[in-house]
């Protein structure tokens, strides 16, 4: 009875502690003190000891109180309260572990005395089931059953219990398979031999439906493999188990579940880490890592990343994994493999060939038969003692032979003849001496031939046979040294295959750099960082192209970059500092090699922002001043990296070459430059680093930094462009280029420097031109003609000239609205504050006169002249290049002719060089004034419509380009001809092309037509890098609001179109794309709608189908199936076409396996019946004529003549003119109607109206590039673009 009452009150205290802790959790802080100080205190203090008191109550003897055994419901009493202490939250808490251990001891006993073991069973699997805080409690209290008191069958009873579970149970009760879960992979961690042994009573969870049971089971797996199934002493019995688990393991890396598959790869994880996979699974267990990078899941191609990565830090082959080296090392051994192969080989078919033998021996066995037969001294014969059976005889014959006792062999098979007479193979036939001579020849010749063919290997019949069989065995293994050369081999082998996982796997993993998870692209940078630390070669490509990844916006992406750099080149092996140095230039200069410029700018960021940082030394930076000035010898190019590296260094500091100019202009400008202009080039470079780094600050009166025109650097630079002026080297261009851009940073009155230079260079044009004997002739050069037409220029000097004249023009525009501009508005501001300070220190002597009404009104008139005085600055600007820039009194008006000459006579002037450098020059001039824009624009177009030169081409749209952002209105109308550009017949063009009107489109510059559908077909393009550049551009126009949905009507009629479309498949490939950017549901319902319209205007069967297919594209949602059912009208009609009506049969497949709800099911069924009805009814009548309907008669599409899928690079209207009359004006078109006028033909052929191309009819886009003065385009539409002085 006082149990009874004490059980009670031990479960009457805990419910009222627990009634507590969940007040708790609703109150504040200070009330839930309050509250536990109260009751639950005081509880807790005495909870121990009741706990404690029960214990030695049940250690008692307490059977006597019964006939030997204790009743169950006593017992259940007992522990009932133990069960309801471990129902508390609260009792996993650190400060209640005293209590929570008495409970596990007191349990124990009840395990162990009374029988308690079903019940306990029973009532642990419901809590785990329950309450989510018990399974950690219930695995410390299971260990501490089987380890201290030998319970290991409760594990066993456990198992059982939850392996009896229905796995469709545990679907629907997702938190108790959670418990249960839980429970199984700590229990397994805890105990995991216990574990195994009871393993096979859950393996039928792997194929259920929890993922949380499958994760458990699988990790309670990996924990065996860690602790138990480890090492290479296993029985083959857990040899086996090992293999099993390991399978298991690898088929759940492919589980439907991506948890699942990301825990199987997290598990692999640490068995590799824990060197535990043997090596026989390494190639299997890399094939499921490489194969998982292709995985959707962002959390699986993450583990996937880091496990490759623990294989590559627990590889047991070599530290460096180079295939070419591997390859190499492995090729070499195989061939002396096979060498001692084919030396053991020999050695064996000698022992081994038994006729052989038996010829070798058959003269000395002659000899001693004929003795024997025919003695001359009687001799004493020993009786041999004969077995029992002819088979035994036999065996001791061939023994006898192999150790050549022929004596013992003839006397043996003697005594056989007579005594096994009639028995093979000891038949003889009776006669004279010689038939038994040959008898016994025969018989012996059988026994040791048959012996040898039949394999028949008998044992010895005595101890000295058995050495002798031992001997022969030996002779049969192969030598130690080629079992050592074939496992040298298999491991040569083994590291080849791993690094060639490994390097299949970079292609993968760089592509990942740029998903759109931060954490997928932070592994893939680190995963590349290991890899080039174990010397993989393909590693640098990974390396380079995480680079541009330091623009990033997201910072913990670019802090990787910079953390990956940091440790693979700012922590170079050597023992001095100076070889620290020279391994971090030897590495960096590896990482230019053949490097674009992309990728040398964005190394020079990562670079200056360690400089910035202070980490990289000064040791490294004497060592590229060494390498430059060749006071250490070095090759061409390496001096040429230094200097690179010189000048991305001096972003982050400046002085690092400012202090060392003279160095630059003496070292690497001086009369050697024509041998390496591209020296020269970066030694420009290097040293605008000093006005990059000193701009000037807005509204600072702050002086920019300019040198006097007669400093060395610019005589330099005047003399090294003069000189090579007339010297045939493909580099000049682009070295003077950057000698110019420099002069105009740099110099003080930069605009006489390059008018000299212009001068001079004119001046030894006109000099070879009236002395054309000097002049040196070049290979395959043909000579250009000059305006006067009399004599000819060598098409090198017209081209250097040109390309001169054009960076001139553009450097003196950038220098008036930059440098100018901002030096006048630098002094305006320094005047004005000196004007207020004047003005302050005159207020000071009479401040009673003004009042602070006064004072507020010449604030805002200080404010308004401020503005006033910006608009009055770039006004002057703007008047500068509009009248004077191009007058016929400055210097650069007298090229004008000569460039326009060049472009107009493409047939006069064919010089490829010449053509683009004439066409970029007149796009730069174009650059300067509207009114010369205005009108040399035909030209400029005409030129990039019809030029045959790729690169005339590309400098124009490059040009086009720019000209679209400086005076958009002028360039609107001829927008189309932008697009046209973009069916290019060369890559280089239409790629060209792509990136133009990406920029000019994202950056609003641009109108977004229908005609953008001409970007769509780039999708299809057959060079890879337009495709990637085409989705790119999608991907960022998805970005901006509804853009994509806006214009896919537009772009699906354009690419269906018969007669400038693509054909079919390649469209669908295109809307694939496309489609994926509609994720809205409003979006789909919409589109929806418009689809189902667009079937009563399409004009062709292939729309038809073209329509149905983008329906089955979109993923519809129970109001996207209410509005196709709507508007069913627009294409019942249609579903007769086996084609369209599979299409909807694809729309209704996915409506089943999405559709859940009761509804949908309704509404998808309702729609099946009908597309069923009108596809039979359209069957049945297909044979009838149509009546009369709203659609009209579809037309079979005109098969375009070209068999690619994309389309043709020219116009048709292009194609009708004469090839050999370029750019010759066509005959004007009649003017077409305005919008409002009437139309001249109502029987007109039917077309389709695009919403965004209203302004333009068919005809407009068919124009041609060169129009005649009446058909220019006149009307603009005004883009609002912010002014020059806004925008810098």
């Amino acid at each position: 009875m006082n149990c009874y009452v004490l059980t009670r009150l031990v479960e009457a205290f805990e419910a009222e502690s627990c009634k507590s802790s969940l007040v708790g959790l609703d109150t504040n802080r200070k009330n839930k003190k309050g509250h536990t100080k109260g009751t639950s205190f005081l509880w807790e203090e005495e909870r121990q000891p009741l706990i404690q008191l029960l214990t030695q109550l049940l250690q008692l003897d307490l059977h006597r109180l019964w006939n030997h055994v204790v009743e169950e419901e006593f017992v259940g009493l007992v522990t009932g309260s133990c069960y309801r202490i471990l129902e508390n939250p609260t009792i996993s808490h650190q400060k209640n572990r005293a209590t929570r251990e008495a409970v596990m001891h007191l349990l124990a006993v009840a395990l162990t005395r009374y029988d308690h073991m079903l019940s306990a069973t029973l009532k642990i699997t419901q809590m785990l089931q329950h309450f989510e805080h018990v399974p950690p409690v219930f695995v410390e209290a299971v260990s501490l059953w089987t380890q201290e008191y030998g319970m290991k069958s409760v594990v066993g009873e456990l198992l059982r219990e939850i392996g009896q579970k229905s796995p469709q149970e545990l679907a629907r009760d997702a938190s108790g398979a959670k418990g249960y879960a839980v429970f199984l992979a700590e229990l397994a961690e805890r105990i995991p031999a216990v574990v195994l042994s009871n393993m096979s009573v859950l393996l039928h969870h792997l194929g259920g439906e929890s993922y949380a049971m499958r994760n458990a089971i699988l990790a309670a797996m990996a924990e065996m493999l860690l602790q138990v199934l480890n090492g290479e002493e296993l029985e083959e019995a857990s040899r086996c188990t090992r293999d099993q688990f390991l399978n298991t393991l690898q088929a759940h890396g492919c589980d439907v579940h991506s948890l699942v598959r990301s825990r199987v790869l997290q598990l692999f994880t640490r068995i590799v880490q824990s060197k535990a996979l043997p090596l026989m699974r390494f190639q299997a267990v890399m094939s499921l890592a490489v194969g998982r990078l292709q995985d959707k899941t962002v959390t699986v191609v993450k583990n996937a990343i880091q496990l490759l990565a623990a294989f590559l830090f627990n590889n047991p082959f070599s530290c460096k994994l180079s295939c070419a080296d591997l390859a190499e090392a492995l090729k070499k051994e195989m061939q002396k493999l096979q060498e001692m192969r084919n030396k053991h080989r020999v050695t064996a078919a000698v022992v081994i060939c038994a006729e052989e033998e038996w010829e070798a021996m058959q003269p000395e066995l002659k000899a001693t038969l004929q003795r024997l037969l025919h003695p001359q001294q009687r001799e004493e014969i020993e009786e041999l003692e004969v077995s029992d059976t002819a088979q035994e005889v036999a065996d001791c014959i061939i023994q006898l032979l192999r150790k050549s006792n022929y004596k013992d062999a003839i006397h043996l098979a003697q005594e056989a003849m007579r005594c096994f007479q009639g028995m093979e193979p000891f038949t003889s036939s009776s006669g004279t001496e010689g038939d038994e001579e040959a008898t016994i020849l025969r018989i012996l010749q059988a026994l040791y031939t048959g012996s040898q063919v039949e394999g028949n290997v008998h044992e010895p019949l005595s101890g000295t046979d058995v050495a002798g069989g031992d001997d022969q065995t030996l002779e049969e293994q192969p030598p130690p040294e080629l079992v050592k050369q074939e496992m040298l081999v298999q491991y040569l082998q083994d590291a080849y295959s791993f690094s060639g996982k490994i390097t299949e796997a970079l292609g993968m993993v760089s592509r990942m750099m740029y998903e759109n998870s931060v954490s997928v692209v932070q592994e893939a940078i680190e995963f590349f960082v290991t890899v080039s630390q174990f010397g993989v070669p393909q590693a640098l490509l990974g390396v380079r192209r995480m680079l541009p990844l330091i623009w990033s916006k997201e910072p913990g992406i670019r802090e990787a970059v910079l953390n990956a750099y940091r440790r693979l080149y700012l922590s170079p092996s050597g023992d001095s500092e100076r070889a620290r140095a020279q391994s971090l230039v030897h590495s960096l200069t590896l990482l230019m090699v053949d490097a674009s410029l992309g990728t040398i700018q964005c190394l020079g960021e990562i670079i200056s922002e360690f400089m910035q940082k202070d980490e990289i030394k000064a040791s490294t930076v004497q060592l590229l001043w060494e390498l430059f000035t060749e006071k250490s010898q070095c090759s061409t190019l390496k001096r040429r990296a230094a200097l690179m590296l010189l000048g991305m260094m001096a972003r982050g500091k400046p002085e690092i070459v400012g202090s060392n100019l003279e160095v630059l202009v003496t070292v690497g400008l001086d009369e050697k430059v024509h041998e390496d202009y591209r020296l020269a080039q970066e030694v420009c470079n290097a040293i605008s680093k000093i006005a990059s780094g000193q701009k000037p600050v807005l509204g600072k009166s702050h002086i920019p930094f300019r040198l006097p025109q007669t400093h060395s650097l610019f005589e330099r630079l005047s003399e090294a462009v003069c000189a090579g002026f007339a010297r045939s080297s493909a580099l000049w261009v682009p070295f003077t280029e950057t000698a110019v851009t420099l002069i105009y940073q740099l110099a003080e009155g930069p605009e006489e420097i390059c008018a000299q230079i212009l001068q001079r260079c004119s001046q030894q044009a006109l000099e070879m031109l009236h002395d054309p004997k000097g002049v040196e002739a070049e290979p395959d050069a043909s000579p250009s003609s000059i305006p006067d037409g009399s004599s000819t220029l060598p098409t090198l000097i017209l081209t250097h000239l040109i390309s001169l004249m054009g960076n001139v023009v553009l450097q003196q525009l950038s220098h008036l609205e930059l440098s100018v501009s901002t030096e006048l508005r630098r002094r305006r501001v320094l005047g004005e504050e000196q004007e207020t300070k004047e003005q302050a220190a005159s207020n000071n002597k009479d401040k009673n006169v003004k009042s602070s009404g006064n004072e507020t009104t010449m604030e805002e008139d200080l404010g308004l002249v401020g503005a006033s005085a910006d608009d009055t600055e770039a006004e002057l600007i703007r008047n500068i290049c509009e009248t004077e820039l191009l007058d016929g009194d400055q210097l650069l008006s007298a090229f004008i002719p000569l460039v326009l000459k060049i472009c107009n006579n493409p047939g006069v002037y064919s010089d490829p060089a010449l053509s683009a450098a004439a066409a970029l020059a007149l796009g730069k001039l174009c650059m300067v004034s509207t009114k010369f824009c205005d009108s040399h624009l035909r030209l400029l177009f005409t030129m990039m419509e019809k030029s045959t030169f790729p690169s005339v081409r590309s400098n124009l749209m490059i040009a086009a380009g720019d000209l679209a952002i400086r005076f958009p209105n002028l360039v609107e109308p001829w927008t189309p001809h932008l697009y046209a550009r973009l069916r290019d017949p060369c890559q280089r063009v239409r790629q060209t092309a792509l990136l133009v009107m990406t920029h000019l489109i994202l950056k609003d510059m641009v109108k977004v037509k229908g005609q953008v559908s001409e970007m769509a077909a780039l999708l299809i393009d057959p060079e890879e890098e337009i495709v990637g550049l085409a989705r790119n551009f999608f991907s960022e126009l998805s970005n901006k609001d509804n853009a994509v949905y806006n214009l896919l009507p537009d772009i699906i009629s354009r690419l269906s179109d018969p007669d400038c479309g693509v054909e079919e498949q390649p469209f669908r490939t295109i809307m694939k794309q496309l489609f994926s950017y509609i994720t809205k549901d409003k979006q789909t319902e919409s589109l929806v709608e418009k689809l189902c319209q667009r079937f009563r205007t399409a004009r062709t069967e292939r729309q038809y189908r073209d329509l149905a297919y983008c329906l089955t594209l979109l993923s519809l949602s129970e109001r996207g199936l209410r509005k196709m059912q709507d508007n069913f009208d627009c294409f019942a009609d249609k579903l007769h076409d086996e084609a369209i009506y599979s299409c909807f049969q694809a729309v209704l497949a996915r409506l089943h396996r999405a559709g859940t709800k009761p509804e949908m099911k309704a509404l998808t069924e309702e729609f099946e019946q009908k597309l069923r009805t009108c596809h039979n009814r359209g069957l049945d009548s297909a044979e009838a004529p149509r009546e009369g309907g709203s659609t009209p008669t579809p037309q079979p599409a005109k098969k375009p003549a070209a068999k690619s899928s994309r389309r043709q690079p020219l116009r048709a209207a292009n194609r009708e003119t004469d090839s050999d009359s370029s750019f010759i004006t066509p005959k004007p078109r009649a003017a077409r109607p305005r919008r409002g006028a009437q139309k001249p033909h109502p029987s007109q052929k039917l077309s389709i109206a695009f919403s965004s191309d209203e302004e333009n009819s068919p005809e407009q886009d068919e124009l041609l590039a060169e129009l005649t003065e009446e058909e220019t385009p006149r009307k603009t539409t005004p883009i609002s673009r912010a002014s020059v002085r806004h925008a810098k």
